[in-house]
């Protein structure tokens, strides 16, 4: 009996203590600093419990999570029923200062107020709300903590305040008006429908041209749903209609598992309104319409699109909203329009045809095919005459091309044909690495009339050429040239701004014919080029084999007074030439067997076509002095006529000529280019 007495005493005292501690005024006074710590601990503000009463069947408390934000509690409760009967009252005047708890930032205020009666296994609550400027009002029912019912109605709620409240900026303006109604929202068992509509919407243009650049005209909207929860099923048809966009969708959706019917129509006519939500610029006008249907597993979507003017279809298969598959057949999409919903430039225009079919977009796994063509194609050349600043205006300019393009893992190949009036290009195998943007491909160019490219070169030219080779690029950029030109060839290989060509067996004639140079050496030229494209500036350096001269006047004098045939001599020696930008010093030492032909520091400028040279020739120990000047095409010419007299060829001809050989030599001579 004795330790019966002394179990129930402990019992009994034990009591007693905890009956202190939590429900008088002396066990709140020490139990209120401590949760009082403890909430401080939690949300990293300087919290304060102003209040804090709890009896045996009551409680009173009034928290300070901040000085403007506040939460008051106080109620009936029973401790064995679990039966409460609260009334709370949430005042936020400044949510900003809760991003700590947040994890986001957020702006304005909200209010609440109301009663929540019950017990733990089920209960309700009832009240009031001026969120965002309106009047709400709501009645919600909890079994085990989870709402089984929902009735709210709100009238004319600020759309600023509510976007500014979810940390978002002001982009639009309206007023909301939303009334729910589930009377039962457990899974399998949907009763009820929703009800929104706005009024009075309007677009934020100011702001949308400060953060995006766009510009906008005034815009207002209205945006409605109607949806109907029956079952495992929502009916709904919603719009969304303004003077840039009109946005329909309507069908059946059941939420879980999810399982969709339904049809859209998007039509835009100002794609900028997009940019706050896509992050992208984009401009113009787009219009679709299709269907969605199938599990979220796999969910299908078929539609319709006048991208860019065209007639496009396009199926597309999503696993957890995932493109898995994309099919699409695109007919007479305008070139032009894609360079301006993409806010680019008139580069061109064209009409492109395009079909795709990738079974797997997934990157790193790709599969697929896409063939797509340009025909019609025509560059803008006015357009980049005036923003390449070209030394002349580019030609009209047509092309057309073909493409195949295959998506194999990490790597996208293209085999492509392009065909212009200016040049053709030919791929079989371009290959761009997704993961490390690296690209190789091979080329081959064919540009069947030289002379249309004057507008780079700012000279006139005769012929053709064909190159071919590979391009790299990655870390740095590689690219090899190889080319039958002027019967020779030409390797030639650039890394990044370096560029070095190996010159083999090209004749001189056929380059001087090819730059319409006057065509005074017929020869083979062996030589090596190496040129900074940064810089500018480069060196040649080559051997001139077999040469002969050409006819002219001059020579013909010689052949005539020096009883010497310089035609028939065969000439060897060294070339070459500085390169600095437009500037070219070039010096030139031939000999043959009795005959020699020399300059040095021959100054040329290639962008203004000029040339001063002094050119020494040696026919059989007869040595004639000649200065070149001028337009390089039609040089003026100077002959040391004093330094000719001397010769035996000079005398010969001053005995002939007498008193007019100043006067008749000159005019040969001027004659010699």
């Amino acid at each position: 009996m004795k330790i019966l007495a002394l179990i129930v005493g402990i019992v009994v005292s034990l009591f007693t203590i905890v009956y202190i501690v939590l429900f008088t005024g002396f066990g709140n006074g020490m139990l209120q600093p401590i949760i009082e710590s403890k909430i401080k601990e939690q949300t990293k503000m300087d919290s304060k419990l102003s209040k804090f009463k709890l009896s045996i069947d009551q409680f009173e408390i009034f928290l300070e999570i901040n000085k403007n934000n506040t939460i008051h509690l106080n109620g009936n409760y029973s401790l064995f029923s679990q039966a409460f009967n609260i009334n709370y009252l949430v005042k936020l005047e400044e949510l900003k200062s809760l991003e700590s708890l947040t994890k986001q930032k957020l702006d304005g205020n909200l209010r609440t107020d109301g009663n929540a009666v019950g017990d733990m296994a089920f209960f309700t609550l009832k009240g009031k709300s001026d969120v965002a400027f309106s009047k709400t009002s709501y009645h919600v029912e909890l079994t085990d903590l989870n709402p089984t019912s929902i009735i709210a109605n709100m009238n004319n709620a600020d759309l600023k305040t509510l976007l500014a409240l979810g940390g978002q900026k002001p982009y639009a303006s309206s007023k909301i008006n939303l009334d729910v109604n589930f009377k039962n929202i457990n899974p399998h068992q949907l009763d009820g429908d929703i009800t929104l509509k706005t009024n009075n919407g309007k677009i934020n243009t100011i702001l949308m041209k400060k953060d995006f650049d766009v510009d906008l005209p005034k815009t207002n909207f209205l945006m409605t749903l109607d949806a109907t929860l029956k079952g495992d099923d929502v009916v709904y048809k919603y719009a969304f209609n303004s003077n840039l966009a009109n946005i329909t969708s309507s069908g059946n959706l059941t939420p879980k598992p999810l399982n969709t019917d339904l049809k859209y129509e998007i039509s835009f006519k100002e794609l900028a309104l997009l940019q706050p939500i896509i992050g992208t610029a984009l401009r113009g006008s787009f219009y679709t319409k299709g269907i969605l249907k199938g599990l979220k597993e796999n969910m299908r979507v078929d539609g319709f699109s006048d991208v860019a003017k065209s007639k496009t279809t396009y199926n597309v298969t999503l696993s957890d909203f995932e493109p898995k598959r994309i099919k699409a057949k695109i007919r007479d999409m305008k070139l032009q329009n894609i360079f301006y919903i993409l806010q680019q430039p008139h580069f061109a225009d064209g009409i492109i045809d395009a079909d795709i079919d990738v079974k797997n977009i997934e990157v790193g796994k790709l599969d697929g095919i896409v063939t797509s063509s340009i025909k019609k194609g025509l560059l803008n050349s006015e357009y980049l005459t005036k923003t390449y600043e070209f030394s002349s205006k580019m030609p009209r300019t047509t092309f057309n091309s073909k493409a195949t393009t295959i998506l194999r893992g990490d790597f996208v190949d293209t085999k492509l044909n392009l065909n212009s009036s200016l040049a053709n290009l030919n791929v079989q195998k371009g290959s761009f690495n997704i993961k490390d943007g690296s690209l190789k491909t091979d080329y081959k160019v064919k540009a069947p009339n030289l002379n249309k490219f004057f507008f780079l070169t700012a000279r006139e030219m005769k012929g053709e050429i064909t190159a071919n080779g590979e391009l790299k690029l990655a870390k740095d950029l590689d690219l090899s040239i190889y080319s039958n030109i002027a019967g020779g060839k030409i390797d030639a290989k650039l890394h990044n701004d370096d560029f070095h060509a190996d010159i083999k067996g090209v004749q001189t004639i056929d380059i001087l014919h090819m730059l319409i140079y006057p065509e005074f050496l017929k020869g083979t030229m062996d030589a090596k080029l190496d040129y900074n494209l940064a810089q500018a500036k480069g060196k040649v350096i080559g051997k001139l084999l077999n040469a002969i001269v050409m006819k002219n006047q001059t020579l013909d004098l010689i052949k005539l007074y020096a009883k010497f045939d310089i035609y028939k001599e065969r000439f060897n020696g060294d070339i070459s030439a500085n390169i600095n930008k437009e500037k070219i010093v070039a010096s030139l030492d031939l000999t043959s067997n009795k005959s020699a032909i020399r300059t040095k520091n021959t100054k040329i400028n290639s962008l203004k076509q000029t040339i001063d040279s002094k050119i020494t020739i040696v026919a059989n120990k007869n040595p004639i002095d000649l200065r070149l000047s001028g337009n390089i095409m039609k040089p003026k010419v100077k002959v040391d006529l004093q330094k000719f007299m001397k010769t035996e060829a000079g005398k010969k001809v001053e005995k002939k000529m007498k008193k007019k050989v100043d006067k008749e030599l000159n005019k040969l001579f001027k004659k010699l280019f």
